[in-house]
Order: structure tokens, then C-alpha cells, then sequence
């Protein structure tokens, strides 16, 4: 039994809602893990020391409780193929234009707008009903969306919004919009543990191949804040909020949980705010609200 599934046999009537609140305050500490490594190491040498530790991790977990890992080759095929559009490439693209200039604010709402994206595609693709009411929480979150990255958009200086890292990012957003949705039909019945282990050996074929042809393999050992956010990215992101992620994935729509990014912004602002002095305007932060406003319409009752 895995970890996830230890946990929900223990606590079978934990409602979603209370998974929700745990997740986004963790998501959206990854943005600001971003900034606060970006000096001492370079992005995908980074994520590639962390997605190789959290494997090891959760791998080693698997072997000791005997979890089941997937059966059949299109069952490994599938999990690599999550593995490098929901973390490699997202958050490849994350943690390159945080690097970049782009703000760990903008970024965290750059990423928000997965649900405008997810709420288009899980009816083709999936065939999930998007109800009028969500539909226009998609609407609403698009808009304060917007606003938050207008202002800014190509300005130099502090606050702008650089545009080639902000084409990154966005890339970044659709490879994991794809990937949610992708595990949400391929992954059905899979064991939680063993199956996100597999997703982080797929991460690292993107992230290797990046680090080749781009870096020099830099991270500096000495630096405090290189390890603290090395350790919390592997323990609070790459396994907990992961974790987590998949579990919301099984339990609910995908449009539904997408939504739930949308409150992530607002709280990756502040945190940066506190953490490094990354100041927003006020037509930026009435679009966080709006956002905020999104998510509230999209999952009402």
C-alpha cells in the first residue's frame, strides 16, 4: 500500500476541500523555491538533482511496503510520458524563467491559467462535463489573469514582465495542462507511489538533454539557501504536494481541480512579497482578486 493510499484508508471521508487547502499554500511554494535558489544553482541542474533524490525516495518506500508497480510496458510508457509533460517540462520551464528575470509572482500566475486551458480541452478530450458555472469561473479567472500581466507586460526594470521567459513559462503551463490531463485518463488504478516514481525517471529525460545543451551542471554546495530549497522541493514538493496532486487528480474532475491554481498566485505574491520585496500594482493585485473570484464561481457547490 503507498503512501497516498495509506492515507485515505485511514482517513476515508477527508473531503476534497481539506486536500485543496493543504495543496495550493504548498504549490505554491515552488515558485518562490525558485527565486530562492536562481543564485546558486543553475535551473535544470537543479531539478535534475531533485527529481532523481525524489524518485530514489519514493522508489526505495515502494520496495520496502511492496507496492505494486505498472504492469505492462504501455503502463510504464504512459507514467514517463506524465512524468516529462507534468513535471519536467513545466516545471523545466518554471524554474528557467524564474532564472531568467521573470518574477516568481508572475510566474505562479503564468501557470494559473492551466484551468482556461484545461476547461477547453477535458470535454474533447476527456469527456467531462464543464457546467455554465464553472465555465464562467474560467471566464472570471482568465480576466484577473489578465490584468495581473498587462501592466508589465515587456517592461524593464523592477517589476516587468520579461517576454521570452514569459514564453517559457507558458509553454511550461500547457505541458502540464497536458499532462494532468493525460494522466487523468491513462493513469486510472495506478499506484500512487510507484507510478509518480516512474513520472520522475521520465522527468529527467527533458531535464538531462536541456542540461547538455544549456548549463554546466552548477550548484553550490556551500550555500544555504541552495539546500534548503533543494530538500523542500524534494520533500514538501516532489513527494508531498505531488502526492497530493494525484490523489485530487483521482477524486475529482480535471477541470474542477485545475481551478484550485488559479488561488495559487495570489498566495506565491505574497509569499514573494515577504520573501524578496517582488511588489505588485494595484491594477496587478485587484487581477489576483478577480482570479481568487475565478476559482470561487468555478467551484461553487
Amino acid at each position: 500500500m503507498s503512501i497516498a493510499d495509506t492515507a485515505t484508508a485511514r482517513q476515508p471521508g477527508l473531503p476534497s476541500s481539506v486536500l485543496a487547502a493543504l495543496f495550493v499554500p504548498l504549490w505554491s511554494t515552488g515558485f518562490v523555491t525558485a527565486r530562492l535558489v536562481a543564485p546558486h544553482a543553475e535551473p535544470l541542474t537543479f531539478l535534475g538533482l531533485r527529481f532523481a533524490a525524489a524518485g530514489a525516495v519514493l522508489a526505495a518506500y515502494a520496495l520496502i511496503v511492496r507496492a505494486p508497480w505498472p504492469r505492462g510496458s504501455r503502463a510504464w510508457l504512459d507514467a514517463l510520458i506524465a512524468g516529462m509533460l507534468i513535471h519536467g517540462l513545466y516545471l523545466g520551464g518554471v524554474f528557467w524563467s524564474v532564472a531568467h528575470g521573470l518574477p516568481s509572482g508572475i510566474s505562479a500566475l503564468i501557470a494559473g491559467l492551466q484551468p482556461l486551458f484545461t476547461g477547453l480541452l477535458s470535454k474533447p478530450l476527456l469527456g467531462e462535463k464543464v457546467s455554465p458555472s464553472r465555465a464562467l469561473g474560467i471566464a472570471i479567472g482568465a480576466v484577473g489573469a489578465g490584468l495581473t500581466l498587462l501592466p508589465r507586460l515587456g517592461a524593464t526594470g523592477d517589476g516587468g514582465i520579461p517576454v521570452i521567459p514569459l514564453l517559457v513559462c507558458t509553454a511550461g503551463m500547457a505541458a502540464i495542462t497536458l499532462g494532468t490531463i493525460w494522466q487523468k485518463s491513462r493513469g486510472r488504478g495506478a499506484d500512487l507511489t510507484t507510478n509518480t516514481a516512474v513520472q520522475y525517471a521520465g522527468a529527467l529525460v527533458p531535464i538531462v538533454l536541456g542540461m547538455a545543451l544549456t548549463e554546466q551542471g552548477h550548484f553550490d554546495a556551500t550555500s544555504l539557501p541552495g539546500w534548503v530549497g533543494l530538500l523542500w522541493s524534494i520533500f514538501g514538493m516532489s513527494i508531498g504536494a505531488i502526492l497530493l496532486l494525484m490523489v485530487l487528480i483521482r477524486r475529482g474532475a480535471v477541470a474542477q481541480i485545475a481551478s484550485l491554481l488559479y488561488l495559487v498566485p495570489g498566495v506565491s505574491a505574497l509569499m514573494a512579497w515577504a520573501m524578496f520585496g517582488e511588489a505588485l500594482t494595484l491594477v496587478q493585485v485587484a487581477g489576483l482578486v478577480v482570479a481568487a473570484l475565478g476559482v470561487a464561481v468555478a467551484n461553487r457547490g
